[in-house]
């Protein structure tokens, strides 16, 4: 135990928490930095990085012949990314797939999967790859003292720790990534538009987002879609650096089909497909009739939607997928990069742009150093040939006689150590070779040569000029149209629940006792259908299958459920009371069906009403929603459903057989409440309860009525009406004798 005791003493020894702390931190900044994260100079990620610069040591140029993928994975494995070849081999897929990037580093020979399903590409062992000349922009670069190497993961090789991009290829081709705590979404874009962007913030420094923004009008993604968000969210997201992008498919109307020939970026056909077929097999898109694939190689994207009918308002239809299947889509924006302090950083697109200008300056401030080097070494050593040249017979003299002759040429013609080495570098052939004339030449060009290196080095305006010059060379090169259009659209709006169910003719039946049942069509009486034991028929509708069926109570609370969901009148119906709550020693009166914009005229037995539309009526709450204020001891009177019209006359009759007839238009429009007083009965009656309002209706010009007294009726046309004409709220005139006590009033031919 003691032994084992003092093998541990000589262990440091930390709490765990603060072992915990210090392990999770360092691999959160290793997902961040090694990982997740692209750099803002190359705009890739480490694996990415490694596998451009693998097959650039492969030889894999664009021009060269591609070797197996497998090849290529194994050497960024085995050299320089020590993780899975699944995961390095799915990274290369990736910047393969035209659909993918916008602007592709590899070119890929094979099955590289396709839009349907991108992860369906072949195993590494069966393709073949190379770069495409677009990764030029990032190798071109490379061996020119451009940027910093570091070891590999084990310490055999040198790798770049950035590459010496000479276009803004983080904006370009995009990322996406999640590290740990933070994320990044960076859309492509255009590369003429960026390039034009960073061209005016060179030779205007100061200037704004917005001013950038009339050059880099929007993501381009690799695809023909509509980007339909305002252009005024699009510079909101380059002032912030974060927001969203919305993307609209692209469709067109032939011979009555609709034809998609556009997709979001990253949205499979088949997945479309799938999700309207799915609306179609619940019966929630009852107006499309068939769903067609065409595409093919001439068309990549060809889907076919076939409308039930001509009728069908295709705009609409349209909307509605757009809202409910991938037609329409979401793009998150978040511009978090690792800046060019190393540090992870959520930059605008001015900020963005010139911390890359400020790499790209430096990045070719040390090739144009680096190639003065070269050019002053070149020059040293043109110098010591010239000598050697001039007295070639002595330095072979010097060479053929002396066993140590670097120390003597250096002392004999005075020259360096470097162009001693470089005179007995010389094979014996290339003696001849050293031609006065020739080394003057080299000289003469090398000395331009630096003297024009020197002069952009020292002037910051040259050395912007040189990478504007060289920023629209590039352009030249692969810099193409925009591909996602950018239209401004409205939202697109799901059709309502009802709007998709089948319109059919539908009679809504209401009992005494609160049960209720639809049956098919308008002809059917209600009055002739079995009922309960004790029940009888209260009230009916016409509507159809499609609206919603309204029920009133007798405190003026408006409840509504769809029509189609209402039992078969083939049944005795079910309870409303298993639908709504409503308070004890209350009951269902009366029930409306039709669409929203109808006009309805509510009033209670005490005289006072007003004009709503239906819509106002429906409720979602089981509790109901309170419409009509029914003072106490009233009661709601039968609600009436009418056309708008010129001419529209409401005619209202009490008990005791006075009758009022006045424009429709003398009666208020109201969402709820009391109303206004429609027909006057003397407050004591009304308080005694002797005389009150029986009903109402609503009477076009070639319209008649019927009164009803019992069994008796009195059938009234527009000419008999005018006699009853008077002004709303007044009293109104008595009913010939037979008809002093009313019992209802309605439509003749109701």
């Amino acid at each position: 135990m003691t032994e084992i005791t003092q093998s541990f003493a000589d262990h440091e020894r930390i709490p765990l928490k603060d072992y915990a702390e210090k392990a999770y931190l360092d691999y959160s900044m290793y997902v961040v930095l090694d990982r997740a994260l692209p750099h803002l100079g190359d705009g890739l990620k480490p694996v990415q990085r490694r596998i451009v610069y693998a097959m650039s040591e492969l030889g894999l140029s664009a021009s060269s012949k591609p070797k197996k993928s497998a090849r290529t994975v194994g050497d960024v494995i085995g050299k320089f990314h020590p993780h899975g070849d699944s995961a390095c081999y799915e990274a290369m897929v990736l910047m393969a797939q035209p659909f993918a990037f916008r602007y592709p580093l590899v070119d890929g020979q094979g099955n590289f999967g396709s839009p349907d399903d991108p992860k369906s590409f072949a195993a590494m062992r069966y393709t073949e790859s190379r770069l495409t000349p677009y990764a030029k922009t990032l190798l071109s670069e490379l061996g020119l003292g451009t940027v910093d190497w570091g070891p590999n993961f084990d310490g055999t090789l040198k790798e770049p720790l950035m590459l010496p991009a000479r276009l803004p290829n983080v904006l370009l081709n995009g990322s996406t990534g999640i590290a740990v705590g933070m994320s990044t979404d960076i859309p492509p874009h255009n590369l003429r538009e960026v390039v034009s962007a960073c061209i005016h913030l060179l030779e205007q420094p100061k200037a704004t987002v917005a001013e950038l923004c009339e050059h880099v009008r929007g993501p381009d993604y690799p695809t023909n879609a509509e980007i339909i968000t305002p252009g005024a969210d699009l510079r909101q997201i380059y002032e912030t650096g974060t927001g969203s992008v919305k993307m609209r498919a692209i469709w067109e109307k032939e011979n009555g089909e609709i034809v998609v020939t556009a997709l979001p970026h990253q949205v499979s056909p088949a997945k479309v497909l799938e999700q309207i077929a799915a609306q179609m097999q619940a019966k929630k898109l009852p107006m499309v009739e068939d769903l067609r694939d065409e595409s093919d190689h001439e068309n990549p994207t060809r889907l076919v939607i076939v409308p039930r009918s001509n009728r069908v308002d295709i705009q609409q239809l349209m909307n509605h997928l757009f809202a409910t299947t991938d037609l329409e889509r979401n793009y998150r924006v978040n511009l978090n990069i690792i800046g060019i302090n190393g540090k992870p950083q959520i930059l605008n697109l001015r900020e963005l742009l010139k911390q890359w200008l400020s790499f790209r300056m430096e990045t070719v401030t040390r090739r144009l150093n680096h190639r003065l080097d070269q050019v002053v070494d070149r020059l040293h050593i043109l110098e010591g040939l010239l000598v050697a040249y001039l007295n070639i017979d002595d330095v072979i003299y010097v060479i053929r006689h002396e066993d140590k002759p670097k120390p003597v040429l250096m002392e004999r013609f005075g020259i360096t150590g470097t162009q001693a080495e470089a005179i007995l570098d010389l094979k014996l052939r290339n003696l001849a070779k050293l031609e006065e004339m020739k080394i003057r030449d080299e000289q003469d060009a090398l000395a331009d040569e630096r003297e024009e290196l020197e002069k952009i080095l020292g002037s910051k305006a040259r050395l912007k000029t040189l990478i504007k010059r060289e920023l629209l060379a590039d352009t030249e090169l692969y810099g193409d149209e925009r591909r996602s259009i950018l239209v401004e659209r409205e939202a697109a709006q799901a059709l309502k629940h009802e709007d998709l169910l089948p319109s059919e003719p539908v009679t809504v039946i209401l009992s005494k006792s609160g049960w209720v049942r639809s049956a098919k069509g308008h002809e059917i009486d209600p009055a002739t259908l079995n009922y309960r034991a004790g029940d009888e028929f209260r009230h009916s509708a016409h509507g159809r299958s499609n609206e919603q069926a309204v029920f009133l109570d007798s405190r003026g609370r408006a409840y509504s459920l769809l029509a189609h969901k209402l039992p078969s009148a083939r049944s005795q119906g079910e309870p409303l009371s298993s639908h709504f709550s409503i308070q004890a020693g209350e009951s269902f009166l009366y029930t409306l069906s039709g669409s929203g914009s109808e006009k309805v005229v509510l009033a209670s037995s005490f005289g006072y009403g007003f004009v709503t539309e239906l819509e106002n009526l429906h409720s979602r709450m089981k509790a109901g929603k309170a419409v009509l204020s029914v003072p106490s001891g009233a009661a709601p009177v039968m609600p009436v459903a009418f056309d708008p019209g010129a001419g529209n006359t409401i005619i209202c009759a009490t008990s005791d057989g006075y009758l009022l007839a006045f424009p429709i238009e003398d009666v208020p429009e109201l969402a709820k409440g009391k109303g206004n007083k429609l027909i006057n009965i003397p407050p004591k009656r009304l308080k005694a309860g002797e005389e009150f309002m029986v009903g109402l209706t609503v009477m076009a010009e070639k319209q008649e009525i019927l009164v009803w007294a019992g069994q008796r009726y009195l059938r009234m046309s527009a000419k008999d009406i005018e006699h009853f004409r008077g002004d709303r709220a007044h009293r109104g005139r008595k009913l010939p004798r037979g008809f002093q006590r009313v019992t209802k009033i309605e439509l003749a031919g109701d």
